[in-house]
């Protein structure tokens, strides 16, 4: 009798994370939707936007004006800005991100910077880079800036934006030579792919021949090459509330799937352990009805 209360308390307290995991889903499910929303949105506006920029930038009549186009020929200072989660419960997304933040340091170093500026966006990778180990494994180049740790559980464009104009300000002023974004792209529901992308300077964006031609029917006024100067630090702010939006929308889908399969473990293990339960209890009324009979008998 005491293994059966045992088997029907485990079946119960795997009945109730059934429960939790399940809720987790849905919640999970709601929010992907939104922000799936808002950066699918986003992304048909910045393809517009970033080809028209990408097309002047390649004509060959423009001289590009703009110093956020130019490479510096030092490479001294580095920014990494890297995202991840605020909560785990999302599968290998964390994981996934410190380790493709590892592989761009690394990178870095070896390239010849002495000095990274890393901003975490969310406390999973402010644990990270905050961590002793792994400080200690890119230090003394190595250096940590929490101004923006909170971005991804209150995401905007409003909120992200002054981080970009601080970057391109201090580009401009050669306070640092190139800037990257680490982050997991949300390629499907069950595939978050980790990447890295050059944030600084202007990574120029190939467009087929429709397009150039396109822009160059246009009429632009003022000069395209002031033109192009004034709209680079817009596509710059748009790209990092992008990359922002989509690490958010690979995250709710990392955090979706693997509650499901958390659901449907606990759902495997609810039928094996009724099925245990229902044996033992059949072995239980079988032994008590022996008892009976032979009782009688005797």
């Amino acid at each position: 009798m005491a293994a059966l209360k045992e088997l029907k308390g485990r079946i119960n307290s795997v009945e109730n994370t059934l429960k939790i995991t399940s809720a987790m889903k849905m919640v999970s499910s709601a929010k992907l939707h939104r922000v799936q929303a808002a950066a699918e949105a986003l992304a048909r506006y910045e393809n517009r936007f970033t080809g028209t920029v990408a097309a002047l930038c390649s004509d060959p009549d423009v001289v590009t004006a703009s110093p956020l186009y130019l490479p510096h020929k030092e490479l001294r200072r580095a920014v990494v800005i890297a995202f991840a989660s605020d909560s785990s419960l999302c599968g290998a997304f964390n994981a996934n991100a410190v380790r493709q933040l590892t592989s761009a340091l690394s990178a870095l170093l070896a390239e010849g910077f002495a000095e990274i500026t890393v901003y975490p966006v969310g406390e999973r990778m402010v644990q990270a880079v905050t961590r002793p180990a792994f400080a200690s494994r890119f230090a003394p180049a190595m250096k940590v800036c929490l101004d923006y740790r909170q971005m991804v559980g209150k995401y905007s464009f409003d909120g992200i934006a002054p981080l970009a104009t601080q970057l391109m300000d201090d580009y401009v002023a050669c306070r640092i030579d190139r800037v990257y974004m680490v982050y997991n792209h949300f390629r499907s529901m069950g595939r978050q792919i980790p990447t890295t992308d050059q944030l600084l300077p202007f990574v120029e964006v190939s467009v087929d021949n429709i397009g150039r031609e396109a822009v160059r029917d246009y009429i632009l006024e003022p000069d395209s090459d002031v033109l192009l100067a004034t709209l680079l630090p817009s596509v710059t702010r748009i790209r990092l509330y992008r990359v922002l939006l989509d690490s958010v929308t690979a995250e709710n889908a990392a955090r979706m799937i693997a509650m499901q399969t958390a659901t449907d473990n606990a759902q495997e293990l609810i039928d094996n352990l009724s099925l245990e339960y229902n044996k033992r209890r059949q072995q239980a009324i079988t032994a008590e009805l022996a008892d009976i009979t032979s009782s009688l008998q005797g």
